[in-house]
């Protein structure tokens, strides 16, 4: 099992990075992993708090695999919640948190998970800190790209 928190502050408002992690049709666009995405199931469950189900593919050098999860939006916290429906993992879910700062947002995203296989899990773990710092990153160039540089 693997657990991680990173915490960033970032000079953009909450409200547009929640929108970009939302905007999960995008990121075969800018997260270098993610092959393809296919999003169904799109409703609202109260105003402001929008949901969807989504299939992301992803390719490494060693792996290809396709996975399910429902994404959670709530524009007025703002914060994106993610979980499984199916895939390779035995558990998987994760937040994005978005607070107010001086300085513009505090990022706070959080990420639990799995593998059912015992193998990816090892390898993964082995790599964890790295990837999720990867994530982030690209999260970051892409917060750039859309909302220039601040």
């Amino acid at each position: 099992m693997a657990v991680h928190r990173v915490t960033r502050i970032l000079p953009y408002a909450p409200e547009q990075l929640a929108a970009l992690v939302a905007d999960v049709r995008a990121y075969p666009d800018f997260v270098p992993w993610i092959t393809s995405m296919r999003v169904w199931n799109v409703r609202d469950e109260a105003p402001g708090l929008h949901l969807l189900d989504a299939e992301a593919g992803v390719g490494f050098a060693f792996l290809t695999e396709k996975f399910s999860t429902w994404v959670r939006h709530d524009v007025h916290a703002p914060k994106v919640e993610v979980g499984l429906i199916r895939g390779p993992f035995k558990h998987l879910k994760n937040r994005w948190e978005f607070h107010p700062h001086p300085q513009g947002t505090r990022l706070e995203f959080f990420i639990d998970f799995a593998f059912k296989s015992r193998m990816l899990d090892m390898m993964l773990q082995a790599n964890f800190d790295r990837a999720v710092d990867k994530l982030i990153q690209c999260f970051e160039g892409r917060a750039k790209a859309l909302y220039g540089k601040r």
